[in-house]
């Protein structure tokens, strides 16, 4: 088979990586990819995710078996349909499907109406209405921009001041918003967070795995909001009958809330949960993989993933294994200001993971005058395994300690708070 895989993070490289492990497998494409990906064998491709017919050209012309799409934005503007208009297979879901992810209302609508457990909400246009409606809730409260916003468009705001500037940023300003502006307002949540990612076609799902991603920028979970600074994989606070409680009680009528309502979902449902003191609750569901979930998620998997989503599209049932023996834990590096205004080109080292029970996924990375430097926010992400879960941290961190990048910074404490409950 040749593969391509749409999109240019860590994400992608850890996807088309597990592709290019297939002995069924010739070639994996991906675009655009970036340059770190080269290292293990990733054709790269010259062709923006948003560039339809290019990409659908070049699908054609190298006789693609079929497509995966890594990012949120690419399924946002209809990839998927336009791929299969043009009479190519692709693994993703539809424009109108991907509202899962794209649209906070739709989702949080579609729970309501299915009887999928959520937390309380209530949905605002009106600047002034919504900021009553917060005073009159009081805090801490969430607030979450509807749209897409690259995993940063949620403020858990603590204090009112927090949620008046949240309602100033995204009902004024507009930040976030593609057309009229519009927040989803819920009720504050305690709990264990995790994630839990199933493959899916139609009202067939298929469970792969849970993880746990680190979303503050900073140690003890302070600061702002990112696109994840680390995660792992199992997760031990998650025991196998609250696994079969989300599959029962959550995936399994999303999917078929989705056939329903005339949206059949084919591809990654990633539901993000929370168990609290009243039950368990979905905080939001993504239509793809996670970044950084999906480099920890891929080295839990004993199975080929290339295999797995040939059978899926061909309707077969595939046959998908996890490691049971081992954890596997990562850490993102990323440019010094992330995610706010940050530190660019930052001159990069070639790293060498040989000996060092680690694996490495790039994702904001470019050469510029023949050199590695960084480009973007995220910059990398070491992932390790381990017979426990202390055994990766313990890797990954000396692994980073070994090879400081000047300008950047990362988390100390991934995987932390799973390490204790387990002692």
């Amino acid at each position: 088979m040749k593969l391509l895989v749409i999109g240019s993070g860590g994400r992608e490289h850890a996807i088309a990586k597990k592709f290019t492990e297939s002995s069924l497998v010739e070639t994996v494409y991906c675009a655009k990819g970036n340059i770190g990906m080269e290292k293990d064998g990733i054709q790269l491709v010259n062709i923006a995710e948003n560039d339809h017919q290019a990409l659908i050209h070049f699908a054609k012309s190298e006789e693609i078996t079929w497509t995966f799409i890594g990012p949120e934005i690419a399924l946002f503007e209809g990839l998927a349909d336009a791929f299969e208009q043009a009479g190519l297979k692709v693994f993703g879901p539809s424009k109108k499907a991907a509202d899962l992810e794209c649209s906070k209302q739709f989702s949080k609508d579609l729970m309501k109406k299915y009887a999928i457990p959520t937390a309380a909400y209530e949905i605002f246009e009106d600047h002034d209405a919504a900021l009553a409606y917060v005073e009159e809730q009081g805090v801490p409260i969430v607030i979450k921009a509807d749209g897409l916003a690259a995993g940063k468009g949620v403020v858990v705001a603590m204090t009112l001041t927090e949620a008046t500037n949240a309602l100033s940023e995204m009902l004024v300003d507009g930040k976030y918003a593609a057309g009229k502006p519009k927040v989803v307002i819920e009720e504050y949540l305690e709990g264990e967070e995790f994630s839990l990612f199933a493959l899916v076609n139609g009202s067939k799902y298929y469970y792969t795995g849970v993880a746990q991603d680190h979303k503050r920028a900073y140690d003890g979970d302070k600061g702002p909001n990112t696109g994840g600074m680390g995660a792992y994989s199992p997760v031990p606070q998650v025991s196998e009958s609250l696994i079969q409680e989300v599959l029962e009680t959550v995936i399994k009528p999303t999917v078929n809330a989705m056939v329903a309502e005339g949206r059949p979902f084919k591809g990654v449902i990633y539901a993000g949960l929370i168990m609290t003191k009243k039950g368990l609750r979905v905080i939001e569901f993504n239509a793809r993989f996670g970044d950084p979930e999906t480099q920890v998620i891929l080295n839990q998997l004993d199975s080929d993933l290339a295999q797995i989503i040939d059978d899926i599209l061909n309707e077969k049932d595939p046959d998908i294994k996890l490691h049971t023996d081992r954890y596997t834990l990562g850490v993102v590096v990323a440019a010094e200001g992330y995610p706010g205004k940050m530190v660019t080109d930052i001159p990069l080292p070639q790293l060498n993971v040989e000996g060092s029970g680690c694996t490495i996924y790039n994702a904001g990375m470019k050469k510029k005058k023949g050199s590695f430097v960084s480009d973007g926010g995220r910059i990398l992400f070491v992932a390790a395994q381990g017979s426990t879960l202390q055994e990766a941290q313990d890797k990954a961190y000396l692994y980073l300690t070994d090879n400081p990048i000047a300008q950047t910074f990362y988390r100390f404490d991934i995987g932390e708070k799973a390490i204790q409950f387990t002692k």
